[in-house]
């Protein structure tokens, strides 16, 4: 089987053994202990495309059912996958792989006005029910911020919350602006917590129809609201601007842009914090099967394209922080979550196994990623002026430590 003449080439850790369509097994044992998995591969036409483009191949034949894991589960592959992915990476298929998504990938991430709205709602449209079942209550669909590693969702989400808070520098009445507001429980919980007036924009309908519910629900929607707009079209300037979890659409293409609009937006003595997926490499392209099924027009950025396009700007960086495993812990809560509703998710929200296969690849795929794979979270503090901030950076320890007693205070 050509699969397994592949992968006996590429497994030094873990053992792995495939039966083809014949029902035959070929073993595959590594030098090394790891997982040991078991995959029946349906079709010979489905072996030569994991060969030959396994990128992509590997998440739609899972998906379709032409790939079931009888020892093991989908994690415990992509697992044994991911710790061989230095191999794997080596193989002629993947650097030509590489190489072509190099090409294209201005191509792949050009994100204009209009075309963003239908790349966002190609995945936060998505039915609300389903979003219930593995996010925490308040909708965080971003990296969570774990002290210890240990620590429930909830927990790690709301530190994350005032984590980017302390390093805004808020103050009482100011303007802030979020850009790719979500579900609206960031600006929501800054408008709480710091008595800032609030404005959020997002390209979900789905989203923007939530956060202005909730906003009138909290009773807040005097000094928090929501608008369903293209960031490039808001027309106002804020002393805060905060942005989690929306740079991996912007599309490298359109950096420049960005930053010049954040400069734009931002007043003269103003603070922005920057939260974004990025990668320990250089600049490439986005996972074929990711992009095409999850998140068109998506990119993990590295820092060195994202900076440059901040020093064209003409912006500075006053802050950057580094989240290494942070996103495969949320990832792996998220993963525990949506398998053990995965039932009601299929009764609930109307979706079919198909649909819960893709999902399941992909918060699977993605976790293993952030593990093995050169993926990252950045934080970067940016400013018009060298002075916006204090010369070091304690106020954010201090400022972080007090919210975290006051909210612990208010729980008790």
């Amino acid at each position: 089987m050509l699969l397994a003449q592949v992968l006996a080439r590429i497994v030094s850790e873990g053992q792995l053994t495939i039966i083809d369509e014949g029902g035959r097994s070929h073993q595959i044992k590594g030098a090394k202990t790891g997982p040991a998995v078991t995959m029946r591969v349906h079709d010979w036409w489905t072996g030569i495309r994991l060969a030959f483009h396994p990128r992509l191949a590997l998440g739609e034949a899972y998906m379709d059912g032409r790939l079931t894991v009888e020892q093991g589960d989908l994690y415990d592959l992509l697992d044994l996958l991911g710790r061989n992915m230095s191999a794997v990476d080596s193989t002629a298929v993947m650097r030509w792989s590489y190489t072509l998504q190099r090409w294209l990938r201005v191509l792949e991430q050009y994100n204009p006005i209009g075309k963003a709205q239908k790349n966002v709602a190609h995945h936060y449209d998505l039915r609300g029910e389903l979003y219930d079942f593995f996010l925490d209550p308040d909708r965080q669909y971003s990296c969570a911020y774990f002290r210890t590693g240990s620590e429930p969702l909830e927990t790690a989400q709301a530190d994350k919350k005032a984590h980017i808070a302390a390093k805004l520098l808020l103050s009482p009445g100011q303007k802030v602006l979020d850009i790719g507001s979500g579900w609206g429980g960031m600006g929501l919980y800054l408008a709480r917590a710091f008595d800032v007036d609030v404005t959020g924009v997002t390209l979900s309908r789905e989203q923007h129809g939530v956060s202005s519910r909730r906003a009138v629900d909290e009773g807040v929607s005097d000094k928090v609201r929501f608008k369903l707009l293209d960031y490039r079209e808001e027309p106002g300037r804020y002393d805060r601007i905060v942005s989690v979890g929306m740079f991996e659409h912007v599309g490298s293409a359109h950096y420049l842009e960005y930053f010049t609009k954040v400069k734009e937006l931002l007043a003269d003595d103003g603070v922005m914090l920057l939260h974004s997926i990025g990668r320990m490499e250089p600049p490439g392209g986005t996972n074929t099967w990711l992009r095409k099924y999850i998140f068109p027009g998506g990119y993990s950025p590295a820092l060195s394209e994202v900076l440059a396009a901040i020093e064209k700007a003409g912006l500075w960086v006053t802050d950057i922080e580094v989240l290494r495993l942070h996103y495969a812990e949320t990832l792996r809560l998220w993963r525990e979550r949506f398998l053990a509703n995965r039932e009601r998710i299929k009764e609930l929200a109307g979706y079919d196994d198909r649909f819960c296969r893709m999902w399941e690849f992909y918060l699977s795929g993605c976790e293993v990623a952030f593990r093995y794979m050169q993926q990252m979270v950045f934080q970067i503090q940016i400013t018009r002026r060298q002075d916006a901030v204090p010369l070091v950076r304690d106020y954010m320890v201090t400022e972080e430590r007090l919210k975290n007693v006051a909210g612990a205070m208010a729980a008790e």
